[in-house]
């Protein structure tokens, strides 16, 4: 301290130490109290504790899930099985071709959300977040879709991984409302759907009050503060109403790919159909969120599909389209997301790094 502290010399109203007298009272150590502690009751979650174990018990799930359907559909396996052989592979490439525009288009609405909060997003880093994130979800676990999401963004610029879940959540749900309302208006021209609609409409009506401003910016709002950020900004009631607006377009188009796999298989029915189509698609993706024993809704998705497109094709026809429906989607994921990592990634070099209108905080 000697050498720090300035000279008489060098500071002339540097005063001399004095000693006033005064006892400072020496600070001691003494042994951890338990009791000065805050109270921990060991509320850590079973399946946090034991990652392991809850794996073990999605399999398991997942097994008993597939024993159940297999025996419901024994019958149906052979024709399907004969429908898959035979199947027409242009009409299959075209099926695959509608199931890449839609998640294709699906991009752009979560770019519209990040917009709107001031954040730009080039198309190609946006792409590659949606499929790394989209491919996670045959991960076990049930995290690492958001993620892989929040990975992705970051590495495109957005070091909010507050913001990118929230926008998550936002995308899924405005999508799924748009999903029941595609569902339930194809309903006026095709008869015969066994579909539980009571619990469908009301989940889209729960979402959508969730949704509201008023009631999804506090709830964000107080998730973030735990965070260290300072709030959530509403979205604009024009966003909202035109992300629904679209969602429900992009729908249509997934319908459109499901409809040229169900003819790839045989199966002959109208081209209004595509509507429904696109509103089975919606349902599926809702039965796989809620699936969490199945990675990617793997079984329920296809459960609930087979099931509704009963309505409008023979029970073979319908499981052959179910599976070459989840081929698809396998397929158009790992491909658009080498689209996206390799052709798409030269055009976005000279725009690596993100440019927000705001600061990186939440205000």
């Amino acid at each position: 301290m000697a050498d720090v502290l300035p000279r008489p010399a060098e500071d002339p109203l540097l005063l001399e130490a004095e000693d006033l007298g005064i006892d400072v009272p020496g600070v001691g150590e003494r042994p951890l109290d338990r009791a000065n502690l805050p109270a921990y009751h060991g509320r850590v979650g079973v399946l946090k504790r034991h990652p392991r174990a809850f794996v073990a018990l999605q399999l398991v799930l997942l097994a008993v899930f597939f024993g159940i359907v297999g025996w419901a559909v024994r019958g149906s396996l052979h024709g399907a099985g004969d429908d898959l052989r035979n199947a027409d592979l242009v009409q299959f490439a075209i099926g695959c071709g509608f199931v890449a525009a839609y998640y294709l288009l699906f991009v752009l609405g979560w770019m519209r959300i990040l917009a709107d909060w001031g954040y730009q997003i080039t198309y190609p880093q946006a792409l590659r977040a949606e499929m790394v994130s989209m491919l996670a979800k045959y991960v076990p676990g049930g995290v690492w879709t958001p993620a892989a999401r929040v990975v992705a963004a970051r590495r495109a610029g957005i070091t909010n991984g507050t913001l990118v879940t929230l926008s998550m959540l936002i995308e899924a749900g405005i999508s799924a409302v748009a999903g029941v309302v595609v569902f339930v208006i194809s309903l006026f021209w095709v008869d015969g759907v066994n579909a539980p609609l009571a619990p469908l409409v009301a989940f889209a009506v729960v979402v959508a009050v969730l949704l509201h401003p008023r009631v999804f910016c506090p709830l964000a709002s107080r998730i973030a503060r735990r965070f260290g950020y300072h709030g959530v900004p509403r979205l604009h009631a024009s966003t909202m109403a035109f992300l629904f607006v679209f969602y429900c377009g992009t729908w249509v188009v997934g319908g459109i790919g499901l409809w040229f796999l169900l003819r790839a298989v045989g199966a002959h029915t109208e081209f209004v159909d595509v509507v429904f189509l696109g509103g089975v698609g919606a349902v599926g993706a809702i039965v796989a969120v809620v699936s969490f024993f199945a990675p990617s809704g793997l079984g329920p998705r296809e459960a609930s599909m087979y099931g509704l497109m009963l309505a409008i094709a023979p029970a073979a026809p319908a499981l052959g389209a179910t599976v070459l429906n989840r081929v698809a989607i396998t397929i158009v994921e790992v491909l658009l997301l080498l689209v996206g990592a390799l052709v798409l990634r030269g055009s976005d070099e000279r725009d690596e790094r993100l440019q927000p209108a705001a600061s990186d905080r939440l205000t």
